[in-house]
């Protein structure tokens, strides 16, 4: 076993600390527990960047060749994100979310069978690196969106109830979840804007065109389009609150189905990332 997986798994290990630390702060509610949690996910986001850092050395490029790198790569983006947004909005409660979500892509790392694959000499370069990073970090701040969404609606169900129940005061208030969720969704929308462009790029200098009918470029633009939808309505039409934390929902579903559903079942150019 080399360093960089046995950096990865010490992140593993770390993320799993994390989410348990949550949770116990999702019951008793301690400042000092979820400092610590913070602490865990911020050092196991460090070492899993050092463990990313030294398999692309190894590879001499990203690393991203198959189902195991494309998870983990997913689950750091997503922490390095989280870390941002709670720098940021303080939302103290989103680390119940965003520790479990990671928990289970790095749960998957661990036991998926890491199968060698041969770097292709195609996926270098500086469109193709700019490409990956952005659409995993706008996904993963598209992610957060959708974990907003979720703490919104369970709010509300509390408000409207006779017995506001367990989350009524673990939450804040409707308009700060909304405005959480907002700027994730912006923040997202707009790398997510820059990866495809970027892809399609890349597509031209590698196949000599921008646009292949290639299933996961459909479902990509797709999504983009979903989204794009979200943010009018919620700029002309009012789709505030309820309606955009379901949309933010839907959306983050159709990604998930986009980055393992199309790859793993339908197939195409993108396929070679999830073997």
């Amino acid at each position: 076993m080399n360093l960089s997986n046995i950096l990865l798994q010490g992140a593993a290990l770390l993320y799993f600390i994390s989410m348990a630390g949550y949770i116990c702060y999702l019951f008793h509610q301690k400042d000092r527990i979820q400092k610590i949690s913070f602490g865990f996910m911020v050092v196991a986001v460090a070492i899993h960047l050092a463990s990313v850092v030294l398999t692309g050395i190894d590879t001499r490029g990203l690393p991203i060749h198959n189902l195991v790198q494309s998870l983990s790569m997913a689950a750091l983006t997503f922490g390095a994100m989280f870390i941002y947004v709670q720098y940021r909005f303080n939302l103290k409660i989103l680390g119940v979310f965003a520790a479990g979500m990671i928990s289970l892509l790095m749960l998957a790392v661990v036991v998926i069978p890491d199968t060698p694959v041969e770097p292709d000499k195609i996926l270098k370069g500086f469109w193709f690196f700019a490409h990956i990073i952005l659409v995993f970090t706008g996904e993963a701040a598209l992610g957060l969106a959708c974990g907003a969404g979720i703490l919104y609606l369970i709010q509300e169900m509390g408000i409207k109830s006779k017995n506001p129940g367990f989350f009524f005061k673990r939450l804040p208030s409707l308009d700060f979840l909304d405005l959480v969720s907002y700027t994730c969704i912006t923040t997202g929308f707009a790398l997510l804007t820059f990866g495809l462009v970027t892809g399609f790029i890349y597509a031209k200098t590698i196949w000599g065109k921008f646009w292949s009918w290639d299933l996961k470029e459909i479902f990509s633009v797709g999504t983009w389009v979903v989204y794009a939808a979200l943010l009018h309505l919620r700029l002309y039409s009012g789709w505030r609150g309820r309606r955009s934390a379901i949309m933010s929902i839907v959306g983050f579903a159709i990604i998930i189905f986009t980055f393992l559903g199309v790859n793993l079942i339908l197939g195409g150019h993108h396929q070679a990332f999830t073997k």
